[in-house]
């Protein structure tokens, strides 16, 4: 099967206008239609009024990388308090769903502190060998398989293993794990949701993050990890969460702890499992690229940002205004959504030449796929970092051959930038 890389050269055709619509997911199917609307947006209106159906009320898009980080750093004027996606909740369900991914200030801090350690660099460099062996085997398995799903078999196991290692919980879980960060994620795909977010049938859940019943697994799942480590003197994330007293002097409670188990699940695999995706079948599209890798492997870790900034796992954050602000050159009022779209900020042709060329090699590359300058600045990047860059360290020497084999598709979302299925065909060097 041929591929076609999204754009020859470094252009791409836009799309009109009017016909611009974030809103409508079934826009982020294709993988080339999203990047034709932010290439309009940054051209034509990059701070843009985009409607939404009922009950919600619409948001501005913010689509240029200078506009997106000031948005990101100016917490106090673009709250995460009203939550983070398009979602529009009233106070009741952010008092019943609020992560840390909706706090700010003082509380924000003294949560994201709880954690924050073992997501540094002397933490993360002590997992290397761990990491390392990991990787091995799962390359092991999959590669002696010689057709197979990259999506499942490496891009989807290999995150799950490493969270499953800091939850410290047993690796028989693992693909549940999986399941449940597919199901609440996916949440506006039929292939993935048990209940889509826009049917009316999600109004019985509402009160759970990201409308899904497959929260309240999670909770259940969590909540025995955390009976059977309170009070103990384990190290693990749970531990850590259930044992230690944020900074701020007040503990967290039971909803806090569901909350942000919840998040780890998710975030802890998504992300990383849809750049490895995305960084492979950009590989694929690019062989030329591949090959540079491959002569000079001492160029895997300036790719790896590449990677991270071509992949843009997560289309968007949200933000509420706080005020009345001009934002370019767009009067923005209070309580309107704000919707950094990083995405399109890692293609501004203002900050990165040739942006639609895939090039290992970038140099200074102000990516913003984790956030720019923002206090909610992605806790586990340094992670993320590092199992990219072992897993292409690892990967790379033994492929002879890589080839596609079947259909690329889509998570139906505006919010992860999914793939679910990677069919390939392997020889091994």
């Amino acid at each position: 099967m041929s591929i076609a890389p999204l754009s020859a050269g470094s252009a791409i055709e836009p799309m009109p206008l009017a016909d611009v619509d974030l809103a409508d997911l079934d826009n982020f199917t294709d993988g080339i239609t999203p990047w034709r609307m932010f290439h309009t947006l940054r051209h034509e209106d990059p701070v843009h009024w985009q409607e939404e159906e009922a009950p919600n009320s619409g948001f501005w898009s913010v689509t240029r990388h200078a506009d997106i980080a000031r948005v990101d750093r100016d917490a106090e004027t673009f709250t995460s308090t009203r939550f983070v996606n398009l979602e529009e909740v009233d106070d009741d369900q952010i008092k019943k769903r609020a992560s840390i991914l909706e706090l700010d200030g003082v509380r924000h801090r003294a949560l994201r502190s709880l954690l924050q350690r073992q997501f540094g660099a002397k933490v993360i460099n002590s997992y290397a060998d761990f990491l390392r062996g990991l990787t091995a085997r799962t390359l092991d398995t999959a590669l002696a398989k010689g057709r197979f799903d990259f999506v499942q078999e490496i891009s989807a196991d290999f995150p799950i293993n490493v969270l499953a290692r800091l939850l410290d919980v047993p690796p028989e879980d693992n693909q549940q794990l999986i399941d449940w960060g597919n199901r609440i994620i996916g949440n506006t795909d039929p292939d993935y949701a048990d209940v889509l977010l826009e049917s009316e049938e999600s109004e019985k859940y509402r009160d759970l993050p990201f409308r899904s019943p497959a929260s309240l697994e999670v909770f259940d799942y969590g909540r025995e990890l955390a009976r059977k480590r309170k009070g103990g003197d384990g190290t693990d994330l749970i531990s850590r969460l259930v044992n230690e007293m944020p900074r701020d002097g007040v503990p967290l409670t039971a909803q806090d702890f569901d909350n942000y188990f919840l998040l780890l699940v998710v975030a802890g695999n998504e992300t990383t499992r849809h750049t490895i995706t995305h960084s492979m079948l950009a590989l694929l599209q690019h062989p030329e690229q591949l090959a540079r890798l491959q002569e000079d492997p001492s160029l895997i870790p300036t790719a790896v940002e590449e990677f991270l900034r071509w992949a843009s796992p997560v289309y968007h954050f949200r933000r509420t205004a706080t005020r009345d602000v001009e934002l370019g050159g767009k009067r923005v009022r209070e309580g309107d959504k704000v919707v950094m779209w990083y995405a399109s900020g890692n293609r501004d042709e203002t900050v990165f030449g040739n942006p639609y060329d895939f090039d290992v090699a970038r140099a200074d590359n102000d990516h913003v796929t984790f956030g720019k300058g923002s206090p909610h600045l992605c806790l586990g990047n340094l992670l993320a970092r590092t199992e990219i860059r072992i897993m292409f360290e690892e990967l790379i020497p033994r492929l002879s051959s890589i080839r596609l084999t079947g259909d690329v598709p889509r998570v139906r979302s505006n919010f992860v930038n999914g793939i679910k299925k990677l069919p390939v065909e392997v020889v091994q060097a």
